[in-house]
């Protein structure tokens, strides 16, 4: 069998981190925080840092994981040498059929969403979603150094309008008094709100996705210094960028306003700063970190069946587990990828049609479930890394830990979620049949 190349470098990887956590959640998440949390700014912001406080520290315990394992798929690799293969296997089977594709699916929507808001064609969201998908899944197939590229790219060109947000909305914020009166008043309009524990949830989506930087584990130059750096810094850049920018937005607008504004709230925010012509070429800038974020998803999902395939497990393993030799691209792997995504989209689109009767919200419910597993190797942790300080084998995972319990409370809450769970647990209960016991050792 032929085995993916080493063709990623620390800019890659950290570009993996920031640029797939940094592209759509901190835009179409900044109101439901704020709705969540009663339309209290205060409330708003802990929970934000309450988020980023959790990925900060998840991320630390992982990157000392990292330091240790390295095989081809980061997460499943973990999982697979603290409780086995059999439970590694189901892990990959999850990540492959639920969290890649799910979070693909609503990636490519909301890429799409600011699209059509922009060219003034709203009707054709989920044509230009379907579209986007189809596009960098080819990318990925059939130029994954090029995949890489853009990948980098567009997370240096994605912090340009956050920056731009931070700055100008900070200061115009200190100086009109926007900022002090947003802390004090309490947006009017909010019925209901969740709680704190709802509106950490809401940020867990804007935080999520620094974990498939570990699915291009194979494909790392010196993937054992490489990726716990890239983890550990892209994790606290990310949290700073985030804080800045929330709060720019609360110095332009008002808590009622950006409720009101919706998904356009940066939008709105970037014509207020720099006026229309201006709000239109950063809205360009919007897309582009959108679909960048989609991209890092893809790659990752590109690379989920052949996690499986490449331990001799799954459906037709030998099939599945090639790699082109002309692009070292896992071609196959990548129509699962793409088949499942298709499928996600429309559980996601029947939200809006009205299938469900109520919303079953695949972009933050996945992301619960992957945190159960992430507690797993917390435990994991504490009983074996032995070599390790009190604080890093017993406190960080214990932290960390307590803070995912606190995000997993909220999705119990969340409407459907039990229908989410019986879904999942179908589409896991379809994978048994394809374990191959021979293939474990005894």
């Amino acid at each position: 069998m032929q085995k993916l190349e080493r063709k990623y470098g620390i800019w890659t990887a950290t570009a993996m981190v920031v640029g797939i956590v940094i592209g759509s959640g901190v835009f179409f998440k900044a109101d439901d925080v704020l709705v969540a949390s009663g339309g209290s700014l205060p409330t708003a912001l802990l929970a934000w840092a309450i988020g980023g406080t959790i990925m900060v520290i998840t991320a630390s315990v992982f990157a000392r994981i990292a330091t240790r394992v390295e095989k081809v798929n980061g997460v499943v690799d973990y999982f697979e040498e603290a409780y086995g293969p059999k439970a590694g296997y189901l892990v990959a089977w999850f990540m492959t059929f639920v969290y890649y594709p799910t979070l693909v699916a609503v990636l490519a929507w909301v890429s799409a969403n600011y699209t059509v808001s922009l060219m003034g064609i709203e009707k054709q969201v989920w044509l230009v979603a379907s579209f986007y998908m189809v596009l960098f899944f080819l990318l990925n197939i059939y130029s994954p150094i090029l995949a890489g590229k853009w990948q980098v790219s567009t997370t240096i060109i994605k912090l340009i309008p956050l920056a731009l947000v931070a700055a100008v909305g900070c200061v115009s914020g200190l100086v009109s008094g926007q900022t002090f009166s947003s802390f004090a008043n309490a947006a009017q309009n909010v019925t209901s709100g969740g709680g704190l524990a709802v509106a950490t949830l809401a940020t867990a989506f804007a935080y999520e996705g620094w974990i498939i930087a570990t699915s291009i584990n194979a494909e790392l130059k010196d993937a054992k210094k490489t990726l716990p750096k890239a983890l550990f810094f892209g994790a606290c850049l990310v949290v700073v960028i985030y804080m800045l920018y929330y709060l720019g937005i609360s110095g332009i607008l008002s808590n009622d306003e950006v409720i009101v504004a919706g998904n356009d709230a940066p939008v709105k925010v970037l014509a207020i700063i720099f006026g229309k012509l201006g709000g239109t070429l950063l809205s360009v800038f919007v897309i582009i970190s959108c679909l960048g974020t989609l991209n890092g998803l893809i790659m990752g999902s590109s690379r989920g069946m052949y996690a499986i395939s490449s331990r001799g497990q799954g459906p037709k393993p030998a099939f599945f587990s090639r790699v082109d030799p002309r692009t070292n691209s896992t071609i196959l792997s990548a129509l699962i990828g793409f088949t499942m995504s298709c499928f996600w989209l429309m559980v996601w689109y029947g939200n809006f049609a009205g299938w469900w009767g109520r919303f079953m919200d695949i972009s933050e419910l996945p992301i619960a479930f992957l945190y159960v597993i992430y507690i797993s190797l917390y435990f994991w942790v504490m009983r074996t890394f032995t070599d390790c300080s009190f604080f890093i084998r017993y406190l960080m995972p214990l932290f960390a830990g307590v803070g995912l319990c606190y995000i997993i409370w909220g999705a119990v809450q969340k409407d459907m979620f039990l229908h989410f769970f019986l879904l999942t647990l179908i589409v896991i209960a379809a994978g048994l049949p394809y374990m191959k016991k021979n293939h474990f050792p005894r």
